[in-house]
């Protein structure tokens, strides 16, 4: 738990490896998951890296899976997942995985490849089948005598006969008459298949190009053909083309070609057409049972590689992951050690160590493994061990930048801040009920949401913040209770308080009707818990009453968050021993906070308790003062104006006094955090150069006079971060600091005021969403009522879960993630660090194989 609170203690070690141990070692330190590898071949391209080979093997294997996944997917297959993770394999097992995938691959691809060349056979036997029903009715009607279909195109003929006095009779199709010799007025045809959609442009262009001297019919085929280069559905029709002479034929043939129609023999006997027919089902039909067989063939052979696809995944992205590590290592002189350098936390030394024998002892090597600490002055990875249900709550820390090297974690005092502070901006007890049981869910079912593994990004953010929805929801029920507001109405649990003395009409007509607390209406006690009920139904001074309650609690919680940050502080100067920031900022920090604006908070308890409706003068209702004006006036030194006949300018005895005291104090403090730590640093190296001078004292008095841990290996926090800097930039600083500590105080206290407006807004929707929208439908009776109450209702509902729920749920967890990060986290916090990203197999399966470099590196 030592590490919830800060960050482990980490430090650099050096590993010596047998080489024919290395693959065995780094395979166990992936299971374990706790080393972070440095890469000791910067310089050095990640292609003359010794293990670059077998990098590359990996990479075709993996291509090769990916291939086999994207056709098993198409089939609709399930891949058996049985969750768990295989050790990776030995180096000689990658020769048998490559022939095993080699061999699916290659049988693989000769299935799809005689699948699809039988499917284009298929394909153009069906569009023949069509073309030959479809062109036979175009046929026919020249049987019958009409001969429709070439009068259009024997025009021209007629006009020769009448001028040459000969006569050709009836004109058959594909016919030269031996009257004419020229072999331009043949008359001839072609027929063929073309997409529906370019058949439009498919007949302007005919007509253009050959000027009108073409005739076209075409019908549509019904059903739709499958395209057997990618399974596409397509719609297509059946076209025939009229014309005469070779020179027309040429040009018809070269647009159907452009317009990528496909053409088909159609011979004009009806005898052959039918013998054609027959030859044409007769080979579809043969067609079809090879296409079955073939189909069986490649599912069996999907479902094979479906048993251990998921497995193979992972021993390939092991392997890769292995290998990608090696080639951050060094090689020795010898060629026979490989020498690594890594990060890993101290605590965990012998779990590693051991980790490193197994390795040894699997791959048969008989020279132990080194595992050497090394001292460096170098920054250590920030580690901060979480489970699952600390991980979302430190990563909304690590969102705004991860910690510097022990630095103090915000992230276990986020786990009850964060959901508070939310509840409070999102107070309703049915809201945060929805809300907690959607939580829940997800919690109690994260093994089986946890397993589908979905590349939804929203649902995948969700199911990472189960455990913050679900104590965001339980936290707003709390507060909602507290407001005694529920769906934008309350709860008459205790009984009101409140009796009132007025018939029905006048409470409802009467719109400026208050009760006063000073009558007897009022019978003196308090709500046993929360707001009294009775506050739901007043119109005239509800908001008034809640914009103060909420207002005020607002000022107070965000305050003691301040301070409450500001002591954290305390905890990082004295573990870093920097014992100037801890005189020169934390105190006067600290002191200027109480001074100010704890005393703001104070003044609202000292008002609550001595101010009362019941009270006489001058402690009165009417005498209490304005705490806003009261502030103002000790900051501006003003005299508080002239109070009421009867009432006093101050709300307890000495208050000028302390509140000229506060004030003295709290402006003492603004140089004390601008000039001392600049000037103790001048004093502490002026002495230091004295005493070098003399030398009196050594380095190591030095560093203890300076208050410092400097020069501690591995202490990356510690010291005074100032020690080598220019003594302009220093005081440049600290007077940045400064300015922005006394500023940022009053900004920051204005910035929890946003509690209370969201809080409002919250109230104000649901009570506008009841009486606009539910109470149409209550307000309905008998049966036609019941129906309109199920229909609103279900509105209703949609409403309150997307807009209240959803968006005002995201609304004030933003307003909350920003009071963290800026208003809390800014007292203590840096944020200057970077994550300890340790060789861990987990993660690079969980990421699907992307962080294997990431990992390694």
């Amino acid at each position: 738990m030592g590490s919830l609170f800060r960050s482990e203690e980490m430090t650099l070690c050096q590993l010596f490896l047998q080489s024919e141990a290395a693959y065995a070692c780094v395979s166990e330190l992936g299971e374990l998951g706790l080393v972070q590898f440095r890469d000791l071949n910067p310089d050095v391209n990640v292609f003359q890296r010794k293990f670059v080979n077998e990098v590359r093997r990996c990479d075709e294997m993996e291509r090769k899976l990916r291939y086999l996944e994207k056709e098993i997917k198409k089939d609709g297959i399930p891949m058996l997942d049985t969750g768990e993770s295989p050790e990776a394999p030995q180096p000689r097992e990658m020769i048998d995985l490559e022939a095993t995938f080699e061999k699916l691959e290659n049988e693989l691809r000769e299935v799809n490849q005689n699948a699809e060349a039988l499917k284009r056979n298929f394909l153009e036997l069906t569009e023949l089948k069509h073309i030959l029903r479809k062109t036979q009715v175009f046929f026919d009607e020249q049987e019958g005598g009409i001969n429709t279909t070439t009068e259009s195109m024997t025009r021209a003929l007629i006009t020769d006969e009448v001028r040459t006095g000969h006569s050709m009779g009836p004109v058959q199709l594909g016919y030269l008459d031996k009257t004419y010799e020229r072999e331009e007025y043949l008359p001839c045809f072609v027929a063929g298949v073309i997409l529906r959609e370019r058949l439009a442009a498919f007949e302007r262009m005919l007509w253009r190009a050959c000027r009108g001297n073409v005739f076209l019919r075409q019908a549509m085929i019904e059903s739709p053909l499958e395209d057997p280069s990618n399974g596409d559905q397509v719609y297509k029709s059946v076209f025939i083309i009229f014309f005469q002479g070779d020179q027309l034929k040429t040009r018809v043939k070269k647009i159907c070609e452009g317009f990528r129609a496909t053409l088909y023999p159609c011979p004009e006997a009806p005898a052959d057409r039918r013998e054609m027919a027959m030859g044409v089902m007769t080979r579809i039909e043969d067609l079809n049972t090879v296409l079955g067989q073939t189909q069986d063939h490649r599912h069996r052979v999907l479902v094979a590689a479906a048993k251990n696809l998921k497995n193979w995944f992972v021993k390939v992205r092991k392997i890769k992951a292995i290998y990608h590590t090696l080639n951050l290592f060094n090689l020795d002189v010898t060629q026979k050690c490989l020498i690594a350098e890594c990060w890993v936390p101290v605590l965990d030394i012998e779990t590693i160590q051991l980790a490193l024998r197994r390795g040894t002892e699997r791959s048969g090597s008989s020279v132990p493994p080194i595992l050497n600490r090394m001292q460096t002055f170098e920054n250590p990875p920030t580690y901060n061990r979480t489970n699952k249900f600390t991980k979302a709550f430190q990563a909304l820390i690590d969102a705004y930048g991860v910690a510097a090297y022990r630095e103090m974690n915000p992230a276990p005092y986020t786990i009850i801040t964060f959901p508070f502070l939310f509840a409070v901006m999102f107070g309703d007890l049915g809201h945060g009920t929805l809300m907690a049981l959607f939580g829940l869910w997800m919690i109690r079912k994260e093994k089986g949401l946890a397993a589908q593994k979905t590349t939804n990004e929203i649902w995948n953010i969700f199911f990472g913040g189960r455990y913050i929805i679900f104590l965001m929801g339980v936290f707003s029920m709390y507060t909602g209770l507290i407001y005694n507001d529920i769906f934008s109405k309350s709860l008459n649990v205790f009984g009101s308080h409140w009796h009132v003395n007025y018939n029905r009409t006048t409470v409802l007509n009467n719109k400026h009707l208050q009760l006063n607390p000073s009558t007897a209406d009022y019978e003196g006690e308090p709500y046993p818990f929360g707001m009294d009920p009775i506050w739901q139904v007043a119109t005239a001074n509800k908001i008034i009453f809640q914009n103060s309650y909420k207002m005020k609690i607002s000022i107070i919680l965000g305050v003691i968050h301040m301070i409450f940050g500001v002591s954290l502080s305390l905890h990082n100067h004295t573990y870093f021993k920097n014992r100037n920031a801890l005189l020169y900022e934390f105190i006067p920090q600290l002191v200027f906070l109480v001074m100010m604006f704890f005393y703001l908070a104070l003044l609202m308890f000292i008002k609550w308790n001595r101010y009362a409706a019941t009270n006489a003068p001058p402690y009165s209702a009417g005498c209490a003062p304005s705490i806003l004006i009261t502030f103002i006036d000790m900051v501006l030194g003003n005299t508080p104006k002239t109070p009421l006949p009867g009432c006093e300018s101050y709300m307890y005895a000495g208050q000028s006094f302390f509140q000229n005291l506060f004030r003295f104090v709290a402006l003492c403090c603004i140089p004390v955090m601008l000039l001392g730590k600049p000037l103790k640093i001048i004093q502490q190296r002026r002495q230091a150069n004295r005493q070098n001078l003399t030398g009196a004292t050594s380095d190591a008095e030095v560093g203890m006079t300076n208050g410092t841990a400097g020069g501690v290996a591995g202490h990356g926090g510690g010291g005074d971060p100032h020690e080598e800097e220019e003594l302009s930039e220093i005081a440049i600083h600290q007077g940045i600091h400064t300015i922005e500590f006394v500023l940022g105080s009053v900004s920051h206290t204005a910035s929890y005021l946003r509690l209370w407006a969201l809080s409002l807004a919250h109230a104000q929707l649901a009570e506008v969403l009841w009486n606009m929208v539910l109470s149409i439908g209550l307000k309905q009776e008998g049966w036609t009522g019941g129906i309109m109450l199920t229909i609103v209702f279900a509105f209703w509902a949609i409403l309150t879960v997307g807009i209240l729920v959803l968006m005002e749920g995201l609304s004030a967890f933003l307003h909350t993630l920003r009071l963290h990060w800026v208003e809390f986290q800014s007292k203590f916090y840096k944020g200057t660090g970077y994550a300890f990203q340790p060789f861990s197999f987990d993660q690079i399966i969980e990421n699907g194989g992307a962080a294997a470099v990431e990992g390694a590196e």
